[in-house]
């Protein structure tokens, strides 16, 4: 990670310890008087839409959303895209619902421990916290012509009198607190008008989003710095947009000018050349496109550009985000870590469905779409204010053939029936699972050969371990060894890193081969090289595995297969001799949701040899 990295820690764990945190973040600081309810109503800065008239939305009284509207009104939410836990109507914003462990709201936020056993997952608190559940609130109150403004600020009041300003749980991550701005921010403009936006109540909201502001801006070197991942683009976003959203609050054009100038240095060394991300992560990658959206579409309303190389780089993450995509579901590998994180869910569509995203995201840069505007997916347009005037849109091909990302280090083969995943990757930025020489399938929009996701961050070792670990992937495990060492949290030594790669098309197959260094801190000499063959018009695989510069571990091939395609998978592995090898039937835990774990199978061929050979072919 760098000196600049470790001075970083070491001075920041000295300004929690020495107390200077609670001076630099104070925690009853003075009333901001900014700007008057009516002042504001009459000069709105330019936002994506003003009140409740969403130009062009029909109204379509979804089922679904006036369920997730029964569930909010009942006091119970929806985590992380699918799970659901009743929190009650007074919630205390403190608790975390699985593990019932309560935070002490009157201690200052640095002095927290946000990872233990006793306190569980602390995003299980931070979940409401963020108030995404407003876009469903919102919805439901548009769709259905209802007026939720009153359960809208009463939970916006219950936070801020639940929550004094830097004490407790909910100001450790100023990401947390920049999402929970942006999505309070939607909710004044779609209930400007209402008789619940009083002026005590207006001069509250901010009040606490000043100060949560201020908070970000004076701790946005600890994501810049030490964590330089999704939350630096987040924070830093919402420094830039402060300027617009709220030019009347003191400090806030230098904050925002600052905050642009940092969020291109994030965007311009996050998210590689090729179009891939530093997080090796689907999801993450997701996030990133959100934040682009919303600060492209607010830049432009107000007037302002960011650097061409920032829309570069974003029209080249549509492109390897829209190519890894099966079209027909919307989902793509279950790749990197998965936190369940959808920040702006303007839509029904399932959590792992990245239609509506990409939709927007390609619409606000070149008004193409992904899918048909006819469809439902196309309603985040319109909350953006981005489709008053809808035409015949050019769409996207998705087209067939290979697709190679080397910076980031993925390749992708597509056909009419099939596509196959790879990932053969450098790391010059800290992997988060240890993955690498994975392979994913897919046959007829399902995916048979998985990623078997991340379950939790802060969960019992074996599961950690598994879920982080090569052995939820389907790549070679030497013994019980992970490719890399384990560190604490999210840290891993000895990352193993791509020494080649190389996918090619010929008139009869497709053909990848690569290899990587890696289990370095058992060896430094030891390298696994992958060949995979695709036969074309075939539902066939040829894999091929070799490990070198060790005679001393049992190698282990491993996959992991969606259960309802066990009866249509044959497969059969050989070693270097020709040896047919047996199949160990090994149990597992499969997590397609954040927080979320279902038991299944999977199969090791282990062999003392150096090689293994794997045919794979679908039937049916």
């Amino acid at each position: 990670m760098g000196f600049h990295y470790l001075f970083f820690r070491g001075s920041h764990l000295i300004s929690i310890k020495s107390g200077l945190f609670k001076k630099k973040f104070p925690t009853d600081p003075p009333l901001v008087d900014a700007i008057s309810l009516n002042e504001w109503k009459n000069n709105l800065p330019s936002f994506f839409f003003y009140g409740k008239n969403i130009k062009g939305l029909q109204k379509l009284k979804p089922d679904c959303l006036e369920d997730m509207f029964n569930d909010l009104s009942g006091g119970t939410y929806t985590f992380f895209g699918k799970s659901k836990y009743n929190l009650g109507k007074d919630f205390d914003w403190i608790t975390n619902p699985v593990s019932k462990y309560k935070y002490d709201i009157n201690q200052h936020w640095s002095m927290i421990n946000e990872l233990s056993e006793e306190n569980g997952d602390i995003k299980f608190v931070w979940e409401k916290a963020r108030f995404s559940f407003l876009y469903d609130l919102i919805r439901y109150d548009y769709h259905y012509n209802k007026d939720n403004a009153e359960l809208v600020f009463n939970e916006i009041f219950s936070f801020i009198n639940k929550n004094p300003i830097n004490q407790g749980p909910n100001y450790i991550c100023s990401q947390e607190i920049s999402l929970r701005i942006l999505n309070w921010t939607f909710a004044l403009y779609y209930y400007k008008d209402s008789e619940f936006l009083t002026e005590a109540l207006f001069q509250k909201i901010l009040n606490a989003i000043y100060w949560q502001i201020h908070h970000v801006f004076h701790n946005i070197n600890f994501s810049r710095i030490a964590v330089r991942n999704n939350h630096a683009v987040t924070e830093t976003l919402l420094l830039y947009l402060s300027g617009f959203l709220f030019p009347f609050f003191p400090d806030v054009m230098n904050w925002s000018k600052k905050g642009k100038k940092w969020f291109e240095q994030e965007i311009a060394y996050q998210i590689y050349d090729d179009g891939t991300y530093l997080q090796f992560s689907n999801n993450y990658h997701r996030v990133v496109i959100q934040l682009l959206t919303w600060g492209f579409r607010l830049a432009e309303l107000n007037n302002d550009k960011f650097k061409p190389e920032i829309y570069a780089k974003a029209k080249r993450s549509l492109d390897f985000l829209f190519q890894s995509m099966d079209l027909s579901s919307g989902m793509l590998p279950n790749y990197g870590s998965n936190d369940g994180a959808l920040f702006f869910k303007l839509n029904d569509q399932d959590f792992r469905d990245f239609r509506p995203q990409l939709q927007a995201i390609s619409y606000t840069l070149d008004k193409q779409t992904v899918i048909d505007l006819n469809d439902f997916h196309g309603e985040d347009l319109f909350w953006l204010g981005l489709a008053q005037n809808i035409g015949n849109q050019s769409k996207i091909k998705q087209e067939k053939g290979v697709f190679s990302y080397p910076v980031g280090g993925f390749y992708i083969i597509r056909e009419n029936d099939s596509m196959t995943y790879l990932r053969c990757g450098k790391h010059k930025d800290r992997p988060a699972q240890a993955d690498n020489l994975h392979l994913d399938i897919w046959y007829k929009g399902r995916n048979v050969f998985r990623d078997n996701g991340s379950y939790m961050y802060n969960s019992e070792s074996e599961l950690l371990k598994f879920f982080m670990g090569t052995g939820s992937h389907n790549t070679v495990m030497l013994d019980n060894y992970d490719q890399m060492l384990k560190g604490t949290r999210f840290i891993w030594y000895d990352w193993s890193q791509a020494k080649s790669g190389e996918l090619k098309e010929y008139a009869d197959r497709f053909e990848f081969s690569g290899s990587i260094s890696a289990f370095r801190y058992l060896d430094k000499s030891i390298l696994h090289s992958r060949r995979i063959v695709k036969l074309k018009r075939f539902a066939k695989w040829i894999i091929e595995d070799e490990i070198s510069g060790t005679e001393k571990y049992v190698m282990e091939q491993i996959w992991h297969f969606d259960p309802e395609f066990v009866d249509l998978i044959r497969i059969n592995a050989v070693d270097i001799d020709g040896k047919t090898l047996i199949k160990q039937v090994n149990d597992g835990w499969y997590s397609s949701y954040y927080g979320i774990k279902e038991a299944t199978s999977y199969w090791i061929f282990s062999s003392d040899k150096r090689k293994i050979t794997t045919e794979i072919e679908i039937v049916g």
